[in-house]
């Protein structure tokens, strides 16, 4: 946000220097960017009144031209009236042209000066007397085709910059011959001037015009000498406050709004222009001669709160007076022509954007009809800068009858524009939803100044003060122009505003100060806050914020304001208490370090990924978005919901690492998920669980080289690793009939393929998670190799039944035994039902005393033998008191391979 230290001045008084008041903006206001003196660029320029104006001899297109400049330049040639008297009569001798020499000019300069002395300021350096006939005149060669003898004009002596190219490679003038005569400097255009585009001509000063500006605040009686910085405010300073600090103060894009803050903060009274604050409305001219029928329709209130209009005949377009065409320039707005700078000029003011329609091109058969609504399907239009747009469905458009004529709060379209021809207008001031703004301009790429105050929530009670100080500029402006319409006003009012209720107890507390109920007052009242209290009510304020704080919503509100207003430079230094006990463990960081460190060294790398996703990774992975949270202002569109289970941002990055060369690798990550239908039954809020997953992989080649066995058991030794070192005791069981109890759990289980799946259960029967290998169709949209499987658990569950579970058990002192027993089984048995057989039956027959563990070799079908398969466990056995011998061991597998012959018709090998 450019704010213009003149511009404040208008509004404010400001005692500070530059430099301290910068750091008062930073400290109270929000980060300044950047300081910039746009005065430096104008030093030396001054205001002069062109004498005579003769056709250059050797050229056809440039004029030899005598200025006047009140006699303040020092160090230029001049030449004295007699001599000027003189080269006319030679000139024109030597090429007459109607028109050249104007009769009486010279002497009307002379008689106006008469005698006089005056004195003046030196100019950006320029050493100064002004004396009356003293002074002689400046010659200058002029190419512009506007140049006349006696108009105001601006000069550029030689020894000054010309300002336009200041920020680029700056281009210093000198006294030069052009053709054969000697021009001092050059007549500026506005475009050298740096105060708009236009170079057509040399920029003419009316004193007429600007005179005019008297009614809105400025006026000056301009004559030759005057510096031109001095006379419509280029003498500026532009502090650039860092846009983002005013995200919540919708009013402080508007210079109206900063300077309000900058009393504050310098603790100075600050009062609203009453045309602001007043809020009449504009009435019908009882002389006018034309009436413009004119009516609006609004389709969409919730994005359009509020629109108002008014209409205006008889308007002259053309280029602005200078001290606006200045203003705008100096915080960075392109002058354009009146209408369209009033506009921008009020909403650089006030914050409130404008735009103002051509009332012909918007009128059918001489009626005009605007028309808020949303989009027509594969409707499009053209915007002015020249962009053809498909309207996004929500988007906000203002239409006449038929066609759109404008993208709402955003930009204004080409088929509606002012520009030369135009004698009729239409000025609209509306309110617009900004969350609606936002994602229009973000989708179409479309980024003003409008969008910039209309995205940070305008109030809707400005419209109408600031469309009547646009009516009463085009008047100013346009003298003949007149109000051809009654003022449109669609506008559902919101609840009147209540006041907050607020002890200086409650502040102070808060801020740590010892400021009074009157000390309190007299701050916010000092920014327009309204302030009552009754007699009996000594202890409390009641505060009724402006219009234009629409932030201010409860007391901790107040709270901010009273302190940034008050300074927090003057609250008092002083630590809070603190206990000098050591903070407690947090069990959960803990024990996820110790989950990193344990897969870490079983060769595991761990990555981190978005906790949002795209929705087509949801579908790949087999889950259902619509369970996902979904974002409805993501800041990508790859960043859309939040995932359900962390696995599939595993599978994502697979094909990835293998494209880059890496054939062999496991992944795993900690973080946490979320699901619509997990909420708390306390608080009704969602649950977050927390995850670990991870996933091991190997390219095609290396996997039919390396790996024989199926990849879930090679995964499944890094979940083993994990729950043994916990001293978890977990079974893996068949999907079968198991029913997930939430979104979480299944979600969790949807992108393994369900004959390849394993649930992870504690002893209890606790559901801890799954294991298992990747369902073809998230396999082929994932583009994984063959040999990939992966697994997912609950972090927290694992967590608790470490807690439960995990005690010191010392190691027998004696030697183990190990022992391998292979049993033939149906091909269709499940392995984890042979395990858990076996698992259960060694502990029921194993001696006491024992410490032991039962661990898989392999699982092996013969080609011959179809119908069989050959599983073959490991069991790793020690007794505390004594030594084992192998004899005792294989009894202890004899008697439970007896069992298992018996009860599941399996065949010791």
């Amino acid at each position: 946000m450019k704010v213009s230290l003149n511009w404040v001045k208008e509004y404010t008084d400001v005692k500070l220097s530059v430099d301290d008041l910068v750091t008062k903006i930073g400290a109270q206001l929000g980060a300044v960017e950047e300081v910039i003196d746009i005065g430096k660029k104008y030093g030396g320029i001054v205001v002069a009144r062109v004498v005579t104006c003769q056709k250059h001899p050797n050229a056809d297109k440039l004029h030899v031209c005598m200025i006047d400049d009140g006699g303040v330049v020092r160090g230029v040639a001049r030449i004295s009236r007699n001599q000027v008297v003189r080269a006319t009569a030679v000139l024109s001798s030597e090429r007459v042209a109607e028109g050249d020499v104007r009769e009486g000019t010279l002497t009307e300069q002379r008689s106006e000066e008469g005698g006089n002395a005056q004195k003046s300021g030196g100019v950006g350096g320029f050493a100064t007397k002004q004396a009356g006939r003293s002074h002689g005149l400046v010659q200058v060669v002029c190419g512009a085709p506007n140049v006349s003898a006696g108009m105001l004009v601006v000069w550029i002596p030689p020894g000054a910059t010309v300002p336009s190219s200041v920020d680029r490679d700056s281009f210093v003038l000198d006294a030069r011959e052009i053709r054969g005569i000697v021009s001092n400097g050059m007549l500026a255009s506005p475009h050298e001037l740096a105060i708009s585009d236009d170079h057509t001509g040399i920029l003419e000063i009316d004193n007429t015009k600007e005179q005019r500006a008297e009614s809105i605040g400025r006026s000056n009686k301009i004559r030759p000498g005057m510096a031109f910085k001095d006379l419509f405010g280029l003498d500026d300073t532009i502090i650039d406050i860092e846009n983002k600090m005013f995200t919540h103060r919708p009013d402080l894009f508007g210079q109206l709004g900063v300077a309000r803050e900058i009393a504050g903060i310098c603790h100075n009274q600050f009062n609203s222009p009453k045309w602001y604050t007043n809020n009449p409305q504009p009435t019908v001219n009882s002389k006018q001669t034309k009436k413009l029928e004119m009516k609006v329709e609004n389709l969409v209130p919730k994005l359009c709160p509020r629109y108002m209009a008014i209409a205006l005949d008889n308007v002259k377009i053309g280029p602005s007076p200078v001290w606006l065409q200045a203003c705008l320039s100096r915080v960075g707005i392109r002058p354009i022509n009146n209408i369209v700078d009033i506009t921008n000029y009020l909403m650089m003011l006030t914050a409130q954007p404008l735009h103002a329609f051509d009332y012909d091109k918007v009128a059918q058969n001489g009626k005009a009809k605007i028309v808020v609504r949303s989009p027509k399907k594969g409707e499009k239009m053209t915007l002015l800068d020249g962009k053809e747009i498909q309207p996004r469905a929500e988007a906000i458009l203002i239409c006449n009858q038929d066609k759109p004529i404008a993208l709402g709060g955003v930009m204004g379209g080409n088929n509606s524009e002012i520009d030369e021809k135009t004698t009729s207008i239409i000025i609209e001031s509306a309110n617009f939803d900004m969350y609606n703004i936002r994602k229009t301009a973000m989708e179409h790429g479309v980024f003003t100044d409008a969008v910039t105050r209309f995205n940070k929530g305008q109030s809707p009670a400005q419209c109408a003060p600031v469309l009547l100080k646009a009516v009463q500029m085009v008047q100013a402006l346009c003298p003949e122009s007149i109000i051809a319409s009654q003022t449109s006003d669609i506008y559902k009012k919101p609840a009147t505003t209540r006041p907050i209720t607020i002890t200086a107890d409650f502040i102070n507390d808060r801020l740590g100060t010892k400021l009074s109920l009157k000390d309190i007052a007299s701050l916010l009242e000092k920014v327009e806050f309204q302030v009552l209290s009754a007699p009996a009510e000594r202890k409390r304020l009641h505060i009724l914020p402006p219009f234009w704080r629409q932030d201010i919503e409860i007391a901790e509100d107040v709270v901010e304001e009273v302190g940034r207003l008050y300074g927090y430079d003057h609250l008092p230094l002083k630590l809070p208490n603190r206990s000098i006990k050591a903070a407690p463990e947090n069990p959960i960081v803990i024990f996820k370090n110790k989950l990193r460190e344990l897969l870490a060294k079983a060769g595991a790398n761990e990555i981190l990924t978005y906790s949002f996703v795209h929705g087509n990774l949801i579908d790949n992975a087999r889950q259902d978005r619509k369970n996902a949270f979904q974002l409805s202002n993501a800041l990508s569109p790859d960043l859309q919901y939040y995932r359900l289970s962390l696995l599939p941002s595993l599978l994502d990055k697979i094909h990835q690492n293998i494209k880059a060369g890496y054939d062999e690798f496991a992944l795993f990550e900690l973080s946490s998920v979320h699901a619509k239908d997990y909420i708390g039954t306390k608080d009704a809020l969602p649950i977050e669980d927390l995850h670990l997953a991870l996933i091991i992989t190997a390219g095609d080649k290396l996997a039919s080289d390396k790996y024989s066995g199926a990849p879930y058991f090679e995964v499944k030794k890094y979940l083993t690793t994990i729950l043994d070192n916990l001293g978890v005791t977990a079974s893996y069981e068949p999907l079968g009939n198991f029913a997930p109890e939430n979104g979480i759990e299944k979600a969790l289980l949807a992108p393994f393929e369900k004959q390849r799946l394993a649930v992870v259960k504690s002893k209890e029967g606790q559901f801890i998670g799954a294991i298992g290998e990747l369902s073809s169709k998230t396999s082929q949209k994932l583009k994984l190799p063959k040999f990939c499987a992966g697994f997912e658990v609950n972090v927290k569950k694992l967590l608790e039944l470490q807690s439960s579970h995990s005690r010191y058990t010392a190691m027998p002192r004696f030697p183990k035994v190990e022992q391998d027993i292979s049993i033939k089984v149906k091909a269709d048995m499940a392995y984890g039902e042979l395990y858990n057989f076996i698992h259960e039956e060694i502990t029921n027959n194993v001696p006491e005393n024992c410490w032991w563990t039962l661990s898989d070799v392999d699982i092996f079908k013969r080609d011959e033998d179809k119908a069989h398969k050959q599983i073959t466990l490991r069991l790793c056995i020690a007794s505390y008191q004594r030594t084992l011998t192998a004899e005792e061991v294989n009894n202890l597998l004899d008697a439970v391979a007896d069992v298992a012959n018996k009860s599941l018709g399996a065949e010791r090998i």
